[in-house]
């Protein structure tokens, strides 16, 4: 199951216009098991986003397989990309073996099985890749003997490092861009985020948003626990602009009413 940001009991998952834009990436991406990017600064849900379409897509059968999940620290080296990659794809210690060994049982990971449904390999935090390793994807991608669905995630920076790299940028057949909410998604959406904003007024939303959360939906997790908790401890079933000011005092900001 798909987790929100804190585990915010009560909250609901917004159909943003990125949420439905990442989801129809996802499809299409597996479809024909090409490469894509989801990208944007953090805290705009990318992560959950990507998540939420790929536990979809193994429950409908439309993703054969797990989903494998890599993230690598900072200017990694190809040996390392290969060796976590094929010890997640596999789940057994990679061992001693070098890039070229490696390589060669990576390739023979990813080549299509006979009743079809490849690996879907999911880079999280691709900002943090160098061009050698940039490369080095892109090759397995390419690989006449394998087959798999390549979705690089990432926060700022990411399409500036993507895109830098021609047979890369050229061969990237999904992008999405994630954006924060404006003030008017977050008058539609967040009424319906969770039953603190239910029948708030919007002028209150958008001095929550202004203040604090613009736009960001990891801001709004996090007021949103906040304001829970000063909601229960004083019987209060929403939101009001007492609530939010305290809220707003408590993460560092903001004057309490």
């Amino acid at each position: 199951m798909v987790r929100h940001f804190l585990d915010v009991e009560g909250a609901a998952t917004l159909p943003t216009d990125s949420l439905l834009m990442v989801e129809r990436a996802v499809t299409d991406l597996l479809t024909v098991q090409a490469m894509g990017t989801v990208h944007g600064p953090a805290g705009l849900g990318k992560t959950y986003a990507v998540e939420q379409a790929l536990t979809r897509a193994v429950a409908d059968g439309r993703a054969g397989r797990a989903p494998c999940w890599v993230k690598f620290p900072s200017r990694p080296t190809m040996r390392l990309v290969a060796a976590d990659l094929l010890a997640e794809l596999t789940r057994v210690p990679t061992g001693r073996g070098n890039r070229f060994v490696l390589t060669e049982q990576l390739v023979e990971e990813l080549a299509p099985p006979p009743g079809g449904g490849g690996h879907v390999v999911v880079v999280d935090e691709a900002q943090s890749l160098n061009t050698e390793c940039i490369e080095y994807l892109r090759y397995l991608h390419d690989h006449r003997a394998t087959r798999f669905a390549l979705l690089l995630v990432g926060g700022d920076g990411t399409w500036k490092v993507l895109s830098r790299e021609p047979m890369l940028r050229s061969r990237i057949y999904r992008r999405v861009s994630v954006e924060p909410l404006t003030p008017a998604e977050v008058c539609a959406l967040i009424p319906t985020y969770h039953p603190l904003y239910e029948g708030v007024d919007a002028e209150l939303l958008l001095l929550i948003d202004d203040h604090f959360a613009h736009g960001n939906l990891r801001h709004w997790a996090a007021f949103t626990r906040t304001a829970a908790a000063l909601c229960a401890a004083t019987g209060a079933d929403r939101v009001d602009e007492t609530v939010a000011r305290n809220a707003f005092t408590l993460h560092g900001g903001g004057v309490s009413a």
